[in-house]
């Protein structure tokens, strides 16, 4: 205990705030004088090309699902100067990153990471992307969200299963402190690239017990705390089956100067859940987020542990209209489902979307990764299954319509993340 809050409280606030003073707290209540994970490497040559090639390195269930790193921050940053910037910034930036390779494992254990450039980012430069290259600025995606967009330069994600490690590498990166995990860092990105707001500093979780351990007096989730202990997410279901999931080879751009690169879409979504558990019963809540199907057939137990690397969704797309029509309810994954498959049936996406308490609203933070953007758009199109709400008028547009009744989607951004090779200040040819 430390001031009378527990443990997992002090490291949800730590991470939440930031700063030195977070870090000193998160190190007293782990019992450490300093930061002691696994170190990293200067031989950028042992490290993955794809800056995303994370699923080697990080935990895996029984099932074979991807874990992601418990603990992340996203920084949205700035560049300080205007129009391109020089060689002595690109010289810099990368000198922070290798210092940050080093002061860390790439791994869980230490820090996985990566930067990408948004399409504003490139547009300092007199040249364009090569047409190639999927990845326009960002706009809305229903008749019914106005979000803000994020236009930023950069996009720095830290993602680990220790929130000390997490913290460290940000402030060492931000220039605040100038080691981190025993490691003197060469360069820091202050002076090239900082925060233009609080708001452009984003944490999140995901988790076993993480959500239902951060629910009380959180907005948007209900007082009596329906959040299931071993959920890891606030809507009380397991997400990411790896049959569901793209690979990284599937993501990944294949040519050109980007090649090893890939797109990233984040939205920040704010969930509003006292409908969702309040009104809605467990069968219901199941015919929601996955299929009146999977709810008829008790396919769903629990937070969905039970369907392994599976979620079985494919197995509802025939009958999508006729399930709706029978119901009046349709399932947020089986209308996805619908645009993210290739002719061979591969899955075009991969979700790493983790929670979030930023400004003590319950919300979800959703990075996807793509090789073209356009694929994103076509899944959240099929997403607001407004062609269902033709089958019945039972199911409106964001009525019966999956989850849609419940998230709120405040920020998206597109991004283009450069290979290792590229990610300090890329030109865009």
């Amino acid at each position: 205990m430390t001031d009378g809050r527990s443990r997992r409280q002090v490291l949800k606030a730590a991470v939440a705030a930031g700063g030195a003073a977070s870090l000193s707290a998160c190190l007293d209540a782990i019992g450490e004088e300093s930061v002691d994970r696994p170190t990293g490497t200067d031989d950028l040559s042992t490290l993955p090309n794809r800056q995303f090639a994370w699923d080697d390195v990080v935990r895996h269930d029984e099932y074979g699902n991807e874990q992601l790193p418990r603990h992340q921050i996203l920084l949205y940053l700035t560049l300080e100067r205007d129009g391109q910037p020089t060689d002595a910034d690109r010289r810099q930036v990368e000198r922070a990153f290798g210092s940050l390779n080093r002061a860390f494992e790439w791994s869980h254990e230490g820090v996985v990471w990566s930067v990408a450039y948004s399409p504003a980012y490139f547009d300092r430069y007199d040249e364009s992307l090569p047409e190639d290259i999927d990845c326009p600025p960002p706009h809305s995606l229903s008749p019914f969200e106005q979000p803000t967009f994020d236009e930023q330069d950069m996009l720095v994600h830290l993602a680990s299963d220790h929130a000390d490690a997490v913290i460290a590498a940000e402030e060492a990166l931000r220039g605040n402190r100038e080691s981190a995990n025993g490691v003197e860092f060469d360069a820091s990105l202050s002076g090239v690239a900082s925060l233009a707001s609080d708001a452009d500093r984003r944490t999140g979780f995901v988790g076993s017990g993480m959500p239902a351990d951060r629910q009380s007096d959180l907005e948007g989730v209900p007082d009596d705390g329906p959040v299931p202990d071993a959920s890891p997410l606030f809507m009380g279901f397991k997400a990411g089956f790896a049959q569901n999931q793209a690979t990284e080879d599937r993501v990944t751009i294949r040519s050109g100067p980007f090649a090893d690169g890939t797109t990233k879409h984040v939205a920040r979504i704010r969930q509003r859940l006292d409908d969702w558990y309040g009104e809605q019963n467990f069968a219901e809540r199941v015919a929601e987020m996955f299929s009146p199907e999977h709810a008829d057939e008790g396919w769903v137990e629990g937070i969905g542990e039970n369907l392994g690397d599976n979620s079985r969704v494919d197995e509802t797309l025939d009958t999508i209209r006729e399930q709706a029509s029978e119901s009046g309810r349709v399932g947020h994954a089986q209308k996805a489902a619908r645009a993210n498959r290739d002719e061979d049936g591969s899955v075009k996406l991969l979700r790493r979307h983790f929670e979030s308490t930023d400004e003590n609203v319950a919300s979800l933070h959703f990075p996807s990764l793509q090789r073209e953007m356009s694929s994103f758009d076509a899944v959240r199109a099929a997403m607001n299954g407004t062609d269902l709400t033709e089958a019945t008028p039972v199911i409106r547009q964001r009525v019966n319509n999956g989850i849609l009744e419940y998230i709120f989607v405040a920020n998206r951004g597109n991004w283009l993340v450069p290979p290792l090779s590229k990610r300090a200040l890329p030109r865009p040819r």
